[in-house]
């Protein structure tokens, strides 16, 4: 096992590319850490330069870490390597709570094994589509009549976000929202005294989330404005362009697959929580 230096992570994510989309949330993390987003993981293989197992954990030396709920996340292209990495090559800290997330179904069975070999609790969290956009020709312009009310949402916004997020309206989801808008693009559209009505940020590993538009501002076409005019955004800055959509969310997933978001039927992507 080995943890990848600044030069390694750099080619990770090239390798990592051939493995798209089901890589993507292990990519995403990795294209923003190689751009100098703050974050609190260290990544780990089984071996290198050639690796068929990589997992993202937390960096106990950072300190921010306490802020943030922990988080692991992996992808393999061999279960048997990832297993052994996490059995008997203490990769994971099972003594503590975490959430393993945006990993592929088929490694939950592994997973619970692995988990009740530890006596460490396991939660099912959420099941997600995946859906990846690649090419913006389905993206419809943005009617100029409301251009001038789209902006990023800034510091003064992360209280008013955390509130309305399903899993913030506390200390940690005000920090991770923070660290969000701060060092990751947005994107809102303001009502006549500047403050925001609909908005959709970036996750820490490049996925667009945590769309919302105000009850009373609903039926406007918000959100597909917002989705669009990121989307082109980061296109143009080489940021790959992908969602998780919560099973069931059936408008959302609608409205992603409108504007050419694609997915492969056969893939889903799980979250645990994990408790010692």
């Amino acid at each position: 096992m080995k943890i990848l230096g600044e030069d390694e992570l750099r080619t990770a994510e090239q390798a990592l590319r051939h493995y798209l989309p089901k890589s993507s949330k292990v990519y995403g993390y990795l294209f923003g850490i190689n751009r100098n987003k703050p974050s609190t993981l260290e990544v780990v293989v089984d071996t290198w330069p050639e690796f068929k197992s990589i997992i993202f954990r937390p960096n106990l030396k950072n300190d921010r870490v306490s802020d943030y709920t922990k988080k692991v996340t992996l992808f393999c292209t061999d279960v048997q390597v990832l297993k052994r990495m996490i059995l008997e090559e203490n990769s994971i800290d099972w003594t503590t709570y975490f959430l393993l997330g945006g990993l592929d179904i088929t490694l939950g069975p592994m997973v619970k094994e692995v988990a009740a070999s530890r006596g460490v609790t396991v939660r099912c969290f959420t099941l997600c589509h995946l859906l990846t956009l690649s090419d913006p020709h389905d993206l419809p312009d943005s009617p100029s009549s409301i251009e001038n009310r789209i902006c990023s949402l800034n510091e003064s916004h992360i209280d008013i976000v955390n509130k309305t997020w399903k899993f913030g309206g506390n200390e940690k989801g005000y920090n991770n929202i923070k660290n969000l808008m701060c060092n990751f693009p947005s994107c809102c559209i303001v009502d006549e005294t500047g403050q925001p009505v609909s908005w959709v940020l970036m996750y820490d590993y490049c996925a667009l989330g945590i769309l919302y538009t105000k009850p009373e501002h609903r039926g406007k076409g918000y959100a597909k404005i917002l989705i669009t005019v990121l989307a082109k955004k980061l296109l143009a800055q080489g940021y790959p362009v992908y969602c998780f959509i919560e099973e069931g969310n059936d408008i959302s997933l609608r409205l992603f697959k409108s504007l050419g978001f694609t997915e492969d039927p056969s893939y889903r992507a799980i979250w645990f929580e994990l408790n010692y």
